[in-house]
Protein backbone atom coordinates (compact mmCIF):
# COMPACT_ATOMS: atom_id res chain seq x y z
CA UNK A 1 0.00 0.00 0.00
CA UNK A 2 1.25 3.48 -1.16
CA UNK A 3 1.64 6.81 0.65
CA UNK A 4 -1.27 8.22 -1.34
CA UNK A 5 -3.33 5.01 -0.56
CA UNK A 6 -2.75 5.04 3.30
CA UNK A 7 -3.53 8.59 3.37
CA UNK A 8 -6.96 8.17 1.75
CA UNK A 9 -7.90 5.28 3.96
CA UNK A 10 -7.16 7.80 6.96
CA UNK A 11 -8.92 10.55 5.73
CA UNK A 12 -11.96 8.37 4.69
CA UNK A 13 -11.89 6.15 7.72
CA UNK A 14 -15.34 7.34 10.22
CA UNK A 15 -13.67 7.57 13.34
CA UNK A 16 -11.15 10.31 11.91
CA UNK A 17 -13.45 12.35 10.77
CA UNK A 18 -15.77 11.87 13.74
CA UNK A 19 -12.59 13.10 15.99
CA UNK A 20 -11.89 15.90 13.50
CA UNK A 21 -15.84 17.05 13.69
CA UNK A 22 -15.04 16.96 17.65
CA UNK A 23 -12.04 19.53 16.94
CA UNK A 24 -14.12 21.60 15.11
CA UNK A 25 -16.07 23.93 17.84
CA UNK A 26 -16.14 27.42 17.16
CA UNK A 27 -13.81 28.35 19.45
CA UNK A 28 -11.00 26.21 17.97
CA UNK A 29 -12.27 27.68 14.63
CA UNK A 30 -12.05 31.11 15.55
CA UNK A 31 -9.06 30.65 17.11
CA UNK A 32 -7.58 28.93 13.65
CA UNK A 33 -9.16 32.05 11.49
CA UNK A 34 -7.65 34.81 14.15
CA UNK A 35 -4.37 33.19 14.11
CA UNK A 36 -4.26 32.84 10.09
CA UNK A 37 -5.59 36.43 9.63
CA UNK A 38 -2.69 37.49 11.73
CA UNK A 39 -0.02 36.44 8.77
CA UNK A 40 -2.32 36.38 5.61
CA UNK A 41 -2.31 39.33 3.76
CA UNK A 42 -5.28 41.60 4.51
CA UNK A 43 -6.95 40.64 1.41
CA UNK A 44 -7.15 37.02 2.23
CA UNK A 45 -9.93 38.21 5.51
CA UNK A 46 -12.83 37.86 4.01
CA UNK A 47 -11.79 33.92 2.38
CA UNK A 48 -10.86 32.98 5.76
CA UNK A 49 -13.50 34.21 7.36
CA UNK A 50 -15.80 32.22 4.79
CA UNK A 51 -13.79 28.92 4.94
CA UNK A 52 -14.16 29.34 9.46
CA UNK A 53 -17.64 29.30 8.54
CA UNK A 54 -17.45 26.56 6.24
CA UNK A 55 -15.48 24.48 9.24
CA UNK A 56 -17.70 25.51 11.95
CA UNK A 57 -20.65 24.04 9.57
CA UNK A 58 -18.94 20.89 9.00
CA UNK A 59 -18.32 20.37 12.42
CA UNK A 60 -21.75 20.41 13.65
CA UNK A 61 -23.29 18.02 10.46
Amino acid sequence: MGLFDKAKEFVTDPDNIEKAKEQLNDGNVDAATDKLKEIAPDKADGLIDSLGEKAKDFGQS
